[in-house]
Protein backbone atom coordinates (compact mmCIF):
# COMPACT_ATOMS: atom_id res chain seq x y z
CA UNK A 1 0.00 0.00 0.00
CA UNK A 2 1.37 3.33 -0.76
CA UNK A 3 2.20 5.48 1.83
CA UNK A 4 1.15 9.40 1.72
CA UNK A 5 3.98 10.85 0.95
CA UNK A 6 4.58 8.43 -2.22
CA UNK A 7 0.91 9.38 -3.27
CA UNK A 8 1.84 12.76 -2.43
CA UNK A 9 4.96 12.44 -4.71
CA UNK A 10 2.47 10.80 -7.35
CA UNK A 11 0.20 13.29 -7.65
CA UNK A 12 2.82 15.88 -8.19
CA UNK A 13 4.03 13.99 -10.73
CA UNK A 14 1.19 13.73 -12.43
CA UNK A 15 0.25 17.93 -12.07
CA UNK A 16 3.43 18.87 -13.69
CA UNK A 17 2.69 16.30 -16.61
CA UNK A 18 -0.53 17.88 -17.02
CA UNK A 19 0.41 20.73 -16.52
CA UNK A 20 3.65 20.61 -19.02
CA UNK A 21 0.75 18.97 -21.62
CA UNK A 22 -1.62 21.29 -21.89
CA UNK A 23 0.91 24.26 -21.63
CA UNK A 24 2.58 22.56 -25.24
CA UNK A 25 -0.67 22.63 -26.26
CA UNK A 26 -1.37 26.18 -25.44
CA UNK A 27 2.00 27.18 -26.59
CA UNK A 28 1.48 25.20 -29.97
CA UNK A 29 -2.19 27.34 -30.60
CA UNK A 30 -0.35 30.50 -29.67
CA UNK A 31 1.62 29.85 -32.52
CA UNK A 32 -1.31 29.63 -35.22
CA UNK A 33 -4.45 30.97 -33.46
CA UNK A 34 -4.04 34.78 -33.44
CA UNK A 35 -5.90 37.17 -30.61
CA UNK A 36 -8.47 39.12 -31.32
CA UNK A 37 -7.86 41.87 -33.95
CA UNK A 38 -3.74 40.95 -34.07
CA UNK A 39 -2.03 42.51 -36.74
CA UNK A 40 1.15 40.99 -37.57
CA UNK A 41 3.67 41.88 -40.11
CA UNK A 42 5.56 40.50 -42.51
CA UNK A 43 8.23 42.16 -44.62
CA UNK A 44 9.83 41.82 -47.90
CA UNK A 45 12.89 43.45 -49.89
CA UNK A 46 16.43 44.12 -50.01
CA UNK A 47 19.13 45.18 -46.96
CA UNK A 48 17.43 48.46 -45.79
CA UNK A 49 14.65 45.67 -44.44
CA UNK A 50 17.02 42.87 -44.26
CA UNK A 51 17.01 41.76 -40.38
CA UNK A 52 19.38 38.37 -41.27
CA UNK A 53 17.96 36.01 -43.45
CA UNK A 54 21.37 36.45 -45.88
CA UNK A 55 22.71 34.56 -42.74
CA UNK A 56 21.39 31.40 -43.77
CA UNK A 57 21.98 31.38 -47.36
CA UNK A 58 24.89 30.36 -49.69
CA UNK A 59 26.30 33.37 -50.43
CA UNK A 60 29.19 36.20 -49.97
CA UNK A 61 30.37 38.20 -47.15
CA UNK A 62 29.57 41.05 -49.93
CA UNK A 63 25.79 40.28 -49.27
CA UNK A 64 25.98 39.82 -45.49
CA UNK A 65 26.43 41.83 -42.47
CA UNK A 66 26.99 39.53 -39.53
CA UNK A 67 30.16 40.38 -38.43
CA UNK A 68 31.18 43.61 -36.45
CA UNK A 69 30.91 46.87 -35.94
CA UNK A 70 27.14 45.96 -37.73
CA UNK A 71 24.52 45.80 -34.84
CA UNK A 72 27.01 47.89 -32.36
CA UNK A 73 24.76 50.15 -31.06
CA UNK A 74 21.42 48.44 -30.30
CA UNK A 75 22.35 45.09 -30.31
CA UNK A 76 25.81 44.81 -29.49
CA UNK A 77 26.54 42.09 -31.59
CA UNK A 78 26.08 41.30 -35.14
CA UNK A 79 22.52 40.39 -36.22
CA UNK A 80 22.92 40.69 -40.14
CA UNK A 81 21.23 43.85 -40.49
CA UNK A 82 22.83 46.42 -42.52
CA UNK A 83 23.21 49.11 -40.06
CA UNK A 84 24.92 49.85 -36.01
CA UNK A 85 21.89 48.93 -35.02
CA UNK A 86 17.74 48.47 -35.58
CA UNK A 87 16.57 48.74 -39.18
CA UNK A 88 13.34 50.26 -40.48
CA UNK A 89 10.75 47.44 -40.00
CA UNK A 90 12.36 47.00 -36.36
CA UNK A 91 11.16 50.39 -35.62
CA UNK A 92 7.59 49.96 -37.35
CA UNK A 93 6.97 46.95 -35.29
CA UNK A 94 7.86 48.17 -32.19
CA UNK A 95 5.50 51.20 -33.64
CA UNK A 96 2.97 48.08 -33.68
CA UNK A 97 3.30 46.46 -30.52
CA UNK A 98 5.12 43.54 -32.13
CA UNK A 99 8.24 42.25 -31.10
CA UNK A 100 11.66 41.76 -33.91
CA UNK A 101 10.02 40.21 -36.71
CA UNK A 102 12.11 37.15 -36.95
CA UNK A 103 13.96 36.16 -40.25
CA UNK A 104 11.98 33.61 -42.30
CA UNK A 105 15.14 31.34 -42.85
CA UNK A 106 16.11 31.49 -38.72
CA UNK A 107 16.31 28.24 -37.43
CA UNK A 108 14.17 28.72 -34.62
CA UNK A 109 11.97 30.78 -36.11
CA UNK A 110 7.85 30.01 -34.60
CA UNK A 111 6.62 33.33 -33.92
CA UNK A 112 4.10 32.55 -36.44
CA UNK A 113 1.64 35.12 -35.19
CA UNK A 114 3.77 37.76 -34.98
CA UNK A 115 4.68 37.94 -39.02
CA UNK A 116 7.87 37.22 -40.86
CA UNK A 117 10.56 38.85 -42.33
CA UNK A 118 11.34 37.38 -46.08
CA UNK A 119 13.45 40.06 -47.26
CA UNK A 120 17.10 39.55 -48.28
CA UNK A 121 20.63 42.33 -48.74
CA UNK A 122 21.02 42.69 -52.40
CA UNK A 123 17.62 40.97 -53.51
CA UNK A 124 15.71 43.07 -56.37
CA UNK A 125 12.17 42.74 -58.06
CA UNK A 126 14.19 40.97 -61.12
CA UNK A 127 15.14 37.25 -60.83
CA UNK A 128 18.81 38.37 -62.96
CA UNK A 129 19.50 40.93 -60.28
CA UNK A 130 22.81 39.37 -58.21
CA UNK A 131 21.10 35.78 -59.31
CA UNK A 132 22.53 33.02 -57.17
CA UNK A 133 23.63 35.07 -54.32
CA UNK A 134 20.43 36.54 -53.07
CA UNK A 135 16.94 35.92 -52.43
CA UNK A 136 14.56 37.65 -54.98
CA UNK A 137 11.32 39.05 -54.71
CA UNK A 138 9.54 36.15 -56.38
CA UNK A 139 11.17 33.31 -54.23
CA UNK A 140 10.46 35.68 -50.64
CA UNK A 141 6.67 35.43 -51.98
CA UNK A 142 7.27 31.62 -52.29
CA UNK A 143 8.04 31.79 -48.89
CA UNK A 144 5.45 33.53 -47.75
CA UNK A 145 3.21 31.20 -49.74
CA UNK A 146 4.30 28.34 -47.79
CA UNK A 147 3.93 29.94 -44.41
CA UNK A 148 0.03 30.41 -45.35
CA UNK A 149 -0.36 27.31 -46.74
CA UNK A 150 0.77 26.37 -42.92
CA UNK A 151 -1.69 28.60 -41.78
CA UNK A 152 -4.63 27.09 -43.75
CA UNK A 153 -3.55 23.82 -42.45
CA UNK A 154 -3.58 25.21 -38.79
CA UNK A 155 -6.05 27.39 -38.77
CA UNK A 156 -8.62 26.77 -41.78
CA UNK A 157 -9.22 28.66 -44.69
CA UNK A 158 -11.68 31.21 -42.83
CA UNK A 159 -9.47 31.92 -40.00
CA UNK A 160 -6.24 32.27 -42.36
CA UNK A 161 -8.22 34.44 -44.75
CA UNK A 162 -9.11 36.94 -41.67
CA UNK A 163 -5.66 36.27 -39.94
CA UNK A 164 -4.06 37.62 -43.55
CA UNK A 165 -6.52 40.23 -43.91
CA UNK A 166 -5.37 42.10 -40.85
CA UNK A 167 -1.61 42.00 -41.70
CA UNK A 168 0.11 44.98 -43.48
CA UNK A 169 2.83 43.42 -46.27
CA UNK A 170 5.80 46.05 -45.66
CA UNK A 171 7.67 45.98 -49.24
CA UNK A 172 10.86 47.72 -49.99
CA UNK A 173 12.41 46.39 -53.37
CA UNK A 174 13.96 47.88 -56.66
CA UNK A 175 16.87 50.00 -55.80
CA UNK A 176 19.10 47.27 -56.92
CA UNK A 177 17.56 46.38 -60.04
CA UNK A 178 18.85 49.63 -61.04
CA UNK A 179 21.87 50.35 -59.03
CA UNK A 180 23.72 46.77 -59.55
CA UNK A 181 24.57 46.97 -63.09
CA UNK A 182 26.53 50.70 -62.63
CA UNK A 183 28.63 48.69 -59.87
CA UNK A 184 29.57 45.67 -61.98
CA UNK A 185 31.06 44.89 -64.59
CA UNK A 186 28.34 43.08 -66.99
CA UNK A 187 25.76 45.85 -67.08
CA UNK A 188 24.06 44.10 -70.50
CA UNK A 189 20.88 44.79 -68.38
CA UNK A 190 20.85 48.99 -69.12
CA UNK A 191 22.97 48.21 -72.63
CA UNK A 192 20.10 46.15 -74.06
CA UNK A 193 17.09 48.36 -72.13
CA UNK A 194 15.41 51.46 -72.46
CA UNK A 195 15.51 53.02 -69.33
CA UNK A 196 11.24 52.95 -69.01
CA UNK A 197 11.54 49.27 -70.27
CA UNK A 198 13.84 48.77 -67.16
CA UNK A 199 11.54 50.57 -64.76
CA UNK A 200 8.39 48.96 -66.30
CA UNK A 201 10.19 45.27 -65.66
CA UNK A 202 10.83 46.01 -62.14
CA UNK A 203 7.37 47.62 -61.28
CA UNK A 204 5.58 44.96 -63.28
CA UNK A 205 7.39 42.20 -61.26
CA UNK A 206 6.87 43.86 -58.22
CA UNK A 207 2.83 44.39 -59.06
CA UNK A 208 2.57 40.26 -59.65
CA UNK A 209 4.08 40.11 -56.02
CA UNK A 210 1.51 42.41 -54.55
CA UNK A 211 -1.36 40.37 -56.65
CA UNK A 212 -0.21 37.47 -55.55
CA UNK A 213 0.10 37.99 -51.85
CA UNK A 214 -3.82 40.06 -52.29
CA UNK A 215 -5.07 36.40 -53.58
CA UNK A 216 -3.50 34.77 -50.59
CA UNK A 217 -5.33 37.84 -48.30
CA UNK A 218 -3.56 40.20 -47.80
CA UNK A 219 -5.21 43.37 -47.75
CA UNK A 220 -2.68 46.54 -46.14
CA UNK A 221 0.68 47.38 -48.02
CA UNK A 222 3.29 49.33 -47.06
CA UNK A 223 5.75 50.91 -49.63
CA UNK A 224 8.57 53.48 -49.94
CA UNK A 225 9.63 55.05 -52.72
CA UNK A 226 13.07 55.29 -53.77
CA UNK A 227 15.77 57.09 -52.40
CA UNK A 228 18.29 59.24 -54.58
CA UNK A 229 20.36 56.37 -55.47
CA UNK A 230 22.94 57.58 -56.81
CA UNK A 231 24.07 60.11 -53.56
CA UNK A 232 24.70 57.30 -51.49
CA UNK A 233 28.19 57.19 -50.76
CA UNK A 234 29.01 53.88 -52.81
CA UNK A 235 27.38 55.18 -56.29
CA UNK A 236 28.79 58.88 -55.40
CA UNK A 237 31.98 57.41 -55.07
CA UNK A 238 31.89 55.25 -57.83
CA UNK A 239 30.93 58.56 -59.71
CA UNK A 240 32.45 60.86 -58.69
CA UNK A 241 35.48 59.82 -56.89
CA UNK A 242 36.32 63.31 -54.22
CA UNK A 243 34.44 65.81 -57.09
CA UNK A 244 31.01 65.44 -54.07
CA UNK A 245 28.34 65.26 -57.44
CA UNK A 246 26.07 61.99 -57.25
CA UNK A 247 25.51 59.77 -59.93
CA UNK A 248 22.76 60.96 -62.06
CA UNK A 249 22.21 58.25 -64.34
CA UNK A 250 20.98 56.21 -61.33
CA UNK A 251 18.90 58.59 -59.63
CA UNK A 252 17.39 59.49 -62.71
CA UNK A 253 15.69 55.89 -62.99
CA UNK A 254 14.93 56.10 -59.28
CA UNK A 255 13.02 59.25 -60.57
CA UNK A 256 11.40 57.34 -63.11
CA UNK A 257 10.29 54.14 -60.61
CA UNK A 258 8.78 57.14 -58.21
CA UNK A 259 6.89 58.43 -60.57
CA UNK A 260 5.48 55.79 -61.93
CA UNK A 261 4.83 53.43 -59.43
CA UNK A 262 2.33 55.46 -57.78
CA UNK A 263 -0.06 55.29 -60.44
CA UNK A 264 0.20 51.55 -60.27
CA UNK A 265 -0.94 51.25 -56.84
CA UNK A 266 -3.64 53.30 -57.54
CA UNK A 267 -5.06 51.15 -60.36
CA UNK A 268 -4.80 48.38 -57.59
CA UNK A 269 -6.28 50.12 -55.43
CA UNK A 270 -9.31 50.64 -57.86
CA UNK A 271 -9.26 46.89 -59.11
CA UNK A 272 -8.75 44.83 -56.32
CA UNK A 273 -11.56 45.27 -53.03
CA UNK A 274 -10.58 45.97 -50.18
CA UNK A 275 -6.76 46.79 -51.33
CA UNK A 276 -5.18 49.80 -49.09
CA UNK A 277 -1.14 51.20 -49.01
CA UNK A 278 0.54 53.21 -47.60
CA UNK A 279 3.74 54.69 -49.89
CA UNK A 280 5.96 56.97 -48.26
CA UNK A 281 8.55 59.55 -49.35
CA UNK A 282 11.83 58.28 -48.66
CA UNK A 283 13.21 60.26 -51.80
CA UNK A 284 12.24 63.44 -50.01
CA UNK A 285 13.57 62.38 -46.47
CA UNK A 286 17.11 60.97 -48.18
CA UNK A 287 17.43 64.02 -49.88
CA UNK A 288 17.04 66.73 -47.25
CA UNK A 289 18.99 64.72 -44.55
CA UNK A 290 21.55 64.16 -47.09
CA UNK A 291 21.65 68.27 -47.91
CA UNK A 292 21.24 69.07 -44.74
CA UNK A 293 21.86 67.26 -41.75
CA UNK A 294 22.16 69.63 -38.76
CA UNK A 295 18.72 70.38 -39.54
CA UNK A 296 17.69 66.33 -38.17
CA UNK A 297 20.66 66.47 -35.63
CA UNK A 298 23.26 64.85 -37.91
CA UNK A 299 26.72 65.85 -38.41
CA UNK A 300 27.46 64.02 -41.91
CA UNK A 301 25.19 63.43 -44.65
CA UNK A 302 27.36 62.13 -47.14
CA UNK A 303 30.15 60.75 -45.67
CA UNK A 304 29.13 57.32 -44.39
CA UNK A 305 30.58 56.21 -40.64
CA UNK A 306 31.99 53.07 -41.96
CA UNK A 307 33.96 51.84 -44.93
CA UNK A 308 36.43 53.33 -47.14
CA UNK A 309 37.73 55.52 -49.90
CA UNK A 310 35.94 58.46 -51.08
CA UNK A 311 32.86 59.03 -48.74
CA UNK A 312 34.00 56.24 -47.25
CA UNK A 313 32.52 55.10 -50.44
CA UNK A 314 34.12 51.44 -50.77
CA UNK A 315 32.07 48.71 -49.10
CA UNK A 316 34.77 47.40 -46.59
CA UNK A 317 33.13 48.02 -43.26
CA UNK A 318 34.18 45.62 -40.68
CA UNK A 319 37.12 44.05 -42.76
CA UNK A 320 35.51 40.91 -44.43
CA UNK A 321 35.18 41.62 -47.77
CA UNK A 322 37.36 41.96 -50.76
CA UNK A 323 38.69 45.59 -49.15
CA UNK A 324 40.01 44.75 -45.62
CA UNK A 325 40.95 48.35 -44.35
CA UNK A 326 38.23 50.41 -43.15
CA UNK A 327 37.46 53.53 -41.21
CA UNK A 328 35.01 53.69 -38.51
CA UNK A 329 33.47 56.70 -36.94
CA UNK A 330 33.46 57.47 -33.04
CA UNK A 331 29.57 58.42 -33.21
CA UNK A 332 27.36 56.60 -35.70
CA UNK A 333 24.24 58.85 -34.86
CA UNK A 334 26.33 61.70 -36.02
CA UNK A 335 26.21 59.88 -39.60
CA UNK A 336 22.76 59.65 -41.97
CA UNK A 337 24.41 56.34 -43.47
CA UNK A 338 25.99 53.47 -41.53
CA UNK A 339 27.68 51.91 -44.29
CA UNK A 340 28.54 52.63 -47.67
CA UNK A 341 25.13 52.02 -48.68
CA UNK A 342 23.06 51.83 -45.52
CA UNK A 343 21.20 54.14 -42.89
CA UNK A 344 22.33 54.18 -39.59
CA UNK A 345 19.99 53.48 -36.80
CA UNK A 346 19.12 56.89 -36.23
CA UNK A 347 18.48 57.72 -39.87
CA UNK A 348 16.50 54.47 -39.90
CA UNK A 349 14.09 55.01 -37.26
CA UNK A 350 13.74 58.65 -38.58
CA UNK A 351 12.06 57.42 -42.17
CA UNK A 352 9.82 55.16 -40.24
CA UNK A 353 8.66 57.59 -37.87
CA UNK A 354 7.38 59.18 -41.50
CA UNK A 355 6.45 55.68 -42.49
CA UNK A 356 4.31 55.44 -39.22
CA UNK A 357 2.90 58.70 -38.44
CA UNK A 358 3.77 61.10 -41.22
CA UNK A 359 1.08 63.17 -42.90
CA UNK A 360 -0.27 63.28 -46.28
CA UNK A 361 2.37 65.12 -47.97
CA UNK A 362 4.78 62.94 -46.57
CA UNK A 363 2.81 59.76 -46.60
CA UNK A 364 -0.45 58.71 -48.20
CA UNK A 365 -2.82 57.96 -48.49
CA UNK A 366 -2.62 56.17 -45.53
CA UNK A 367 0.25 56.04 -43.09
CA UNK A 368 1.30 52.94 -41.47
CA UNK A 369 -0.30 53.50 -37.84
CA UNK A 370 -4.08 54.09 -39.98
CA UNK A 371 -3.22 50.94 -42.12
CA UNK A 372 -2.82 49.01 -38.59
CA UNK A 373 -5.93 50.29 -37.13
CA UNK A 374 -7.90 49.47 -39.58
Amino acid sequence: MATPTKLYALCFLLLAFLFSFFNSLRLDKGKFYPPEKHASLFIFGDSYFDAGNNNYINTTTGFQANFGPYGESFFKYSTGRGSDGRIIPDFIAEYAKLPLITPYLHPGYHSYIDGANFASGGAGALVETLQGFVIDLKTQLSFFKNLASLFRKKMGDAETKTFLGRAVYLINIGGNDYAIPFMTTNSSLLQSTYQQELVDMVIGNLTTVIKEIYKEGGRKFGFLNLPPLGCVPSLRALKAGNTGACHEEITALAKLHNEAFPKVLQKLQRQLNGFRYSIADAYTAFSERIDNPSKYGFKEGKIACCGSGPYRGILSCGGKRSVKEYELCENASDHVFFDSCHLSERANQQVAEQMWSGTSNITAPYNLKALFEL
